[in-house]
């Protein structure tokens, strides 16, 4: 009886205090991160840096599982269904906070089934052309693509991104005629642009930051309020007398909605000097990631601004909800 007194008086505080004892140790196993967009886009790279850091400094596994499709709309529901006990991660773009209004059956809710762990980073938006477009700037694109309507063709890094509704967004306010063809993620799309496929396409820069240094693809403008580190000189949207376009897309980690606060407070503390490592931040800010790792309180009201940014312009832009 005496040598599990301590034991049992240790799980007697730990639940005095509302923390399981199987929490205790955590990760005691492997940890699965959801991507819910193919591999090689922004939120693969982002979630497989963070993936290995957690590996090493928490002494279990962290593997990325990647789950594309409708937008994100499958890996997030996924994710939503999973057992809130922290060994289920989501690693989201902003396709999270924009598909709920895009949707018109959206079976997730992005403020009431998951819990925002921290902003990793944000990734500016690139207007690209493969080289044999005559375009050199964003006003002469809009022109070519006046003076020959329906000849060119979109890559979408799929429905409900950032990127695809800059798409959108675009089309609508010069009243332009183009192709949109969706690719399941960020890097089928910039392969699209680079093979000549789709030849323009607004792009999370992360599959396309080396492309663009290169002169493989060219960037006509990248769609934040400033200039990328990455790109300095890439001219912003507004510097290029494209006005009312500024977009970006996030990189946010959540778990399903009844996960611990310990855990939770753990991930984010983790996360959080992950990103903001300087050695991190060498390999993050030459790809085009702008590292954050706010606190989830932070987070969460930036999720709330954002799903009701993005409802405002889908509804200004009348872009037809998807069934």
């Amino acid at each position: 009886m005496r040598s599990i007194l301590p034991s049992l008086i240790v799980c007697a505080v730990m639940i005095a205090f509302g923390v399981a004892p199987s929490m205790a140790g955590y990760p005691e196993r492997t940890v699965k991160i959801i991507v819910p967009f193919a591999a090689g886009g922004p939120t693969d790279v982002m979630a497989r840096m963070i993936a290995a850091k957690l590996s090493e400094k928490l002494g279990q596994q962290f593997i990325v599982e990647n789950l594309p499709g409708a937008g994100g709309n499958i890996g997030t529901l996924n994710a939503a269904r999973a057992t809130g006990d922290g060994y289920t991660i989501l690693i989201a773009s902003s396709s999270y906070v924009v598909n709920p209004s895009l949707y018109k059956n959206c079976r997730y809710d992005p403020e009431k089934d998951f819990i925002p762990v921290t902003l990793a980073a944000v990734t500016p938006n690139a207007l690209i052309v493969h080289p044999s477009v005559e375009a050199k700037t964003a006003k002469e694109l809009i022109e070519l693509i006046k003076t020959h309507p329906g000849k060119f063709t979109f890559a979408s890094a799929g429905l409900g991104t950032t990127p695809d509704l800059a798409e959108d967004l675009f089309r609508v306010t010069y009243n332009l005629d183009f192709v949109k063809a969706p690719y399941k993620g960020g890097g089928p799309a910039a392969q699209a642009v680079l093979a000549n496929e789709s030849p323009v396409a607004f792009l999370a820069m992360t599959p396309v930051t080396q492309l663009i240094k290169t002169g493989k693809i060219r960037a006509l403008a990248v769609t934040t309020k400033k200039r990328s580190s990455a790109l300095p000189d890439v001219p912003t949207l507004t510097e290029a007398g494209i006005t009312g376009q500024n977009s970006e897309t996030m990189q946010g980690v959540f778990v399903p909605k009844s996960t611990p606060k310990k855990i939770i407070d753990t991930l984010q503390r983790e996360i959080s000097a992950i990103v903001k490592d300087p050695q991190m931040q060498e390999k993050m800010l030459p790809l085009g990631f702008e590292p954050d790792g706010g606190s989830s309180a932070e987070f969460a009201d930036y999720v709330k601004t954002e799903v009701a940014k993005w409802k405002k312009v889908i509804a200004d832009a009348k872009i037809p909800q998807i069934d």
